[in-house]
């Protein structure tokens, strides 16, 4: 694609994940243009347009993926869609960026996978905590080589009273593709492969839970509840994850659990030569010199521009460049194999060794 002429780009789902993205791209002006809105609920997306000055509403996501207005798709639907848009995105000659997770299961992550392999298009998952400070200053480091070779890591975020939406499309499994492990879960195992240094998983063990949803209780802010609804998902999902290198990542996730927490996600690299934390806004680097303890505080800067311009940013460097996203197709389908592992491996009580091809 020539260097400069704006990215035109499309956006499918106009609710709340949908505005953050359209809000984001609308700082990078120069580099790309919102052309083309559609949504399930036409008024909200024309409403969406209206308010963003967006020029085209299309009447269905099939309208807005054929449009010549359209270079790339943002896919901000529920789950379940994730897999069907994406993959005819691609294959109509268009750029994507999708929402996590990748695939609501292995099977349809995979055949996303196969299907961007043979394109020449770019799909990113939009895994934003990659581009936050914290992990951006501790990524450094690990690729200097500062913390040696990591061979454990614990990422988890505990929510005490979270579950979002009770009984809409975020409590059933087959919309969503589970609880907190597919909803937040899934960014940590992300970040924390990443922080690892992308070590390959080849073993899990796991379990979860519902002790919260199905009494209608631990309820959160996001999203309006449906008494009515369906609630048949995990509220808390706890795993051990193997490496091929020998290394292991502990995974513990929650959208409700009687537990002193913040809130706040949180990461711990163990390496031979020294240690990183990340915790919300802020970070810690570890080591050992002089037969003494160091630690070096790592903090957000006052004047930081966001994870999410970043990620936007990217995103539209890989277009222009055909460079492979950091958050690539590989990437999205790992973090499917390795979610449906810890599923598996809760009904059935036993290890799970991770199906590659």
């Amino acid at each position: 694609m020539g260097s400069t002429r704006k990215i035109k780009i499309g956006v499918i789902g106009a609710g709340n994940i949908g505005n953050v993205h359209i809000n984001e791209f609308l700082k990078l002006p120069d580099e790309c243009e919102i052309t083309t809105i559609t949504d399930t609920y036409l008024p909200l997306a024309e409403s969406r347009a209206q308010e963003h000055g967006i020029g085209n509403v299309a009447k269905s996501p099939e309208e807005l993926i054929e449009s010549m207005e359209v270079d790339a798709v943002i896919i901000a639907t529920p789950n379940q869609f994730h897999a069907p848009l994406a993959i005819q995105a691609i294959e109509a000659g268009k750029h994507v960026l999708l929402e996590k997770p990748m695939g609501l299961n292995p099977e349809s992550a995979r055949y996303i996978l196969e299907v961007s392999n043979k394109s020449d298009n770019i799909l990113m998952v939009a895994h934003q905590r990659r581009w936050q400070s914290i992990p951006l200053q501790i990524r450094e480091q690990v690729e200097r080589g500062e913390l040696g070779r990591i061979y454990t890591a614990k990422a988890g975020w505990f929510r005490r009273k979270g579950i979002p939406g009770w009984g809409t499309w975020f409590t059933r499994m087959d919309q969503a593709g589970g609880g907190p492990l597919i909803d937040i879960g899934v960014h940590m195992l992300d970040l924390a492969l990443y922080l690892m240094g992308n070590p390959k998983p080849v073993t899990v063990f796991g379990s979860t839970y519902a002790e919260f949803g199905p009494q209608k209780k631990g309820i959160g802010k996001w999203g309006k509840p449906n008494w009515d609804g369906v609630f048949d998902v995990e509220d808390l999902a706890t795993a051990l994850i193997k490496m091929e290198d020998g290394s292991t990542l502990s995974l513990d996730v929650s959208w409700a659990a009687h537990l002193d927490t913040d809130n706040q996600p949180f990461i711990h690299l163990m390496g031979t030569e020294g240690g990183a934390s990340y915790r919300g806004p802020h970070g810690k680097l570890f080591t050992e010199k002089f037969d003494r303890p160091i630690d070096l505080d790592l903090y957000t800067p006052e004047n930081d521009e966001g994870d999410r311009i970043r990620m936007c940013r990217h995103f539209l460097s890989c277009i222009r460049e055909g460079k492979e996203p950091i958050c690539s197709a590989l990437s999205g389908f790992t973090n499917n194999l390795v979610l449906d592992a810890i599923y598996e491996s809760s009904r059935t009580g036993h290890e799970v060794k991770l199906k590659w091809s």
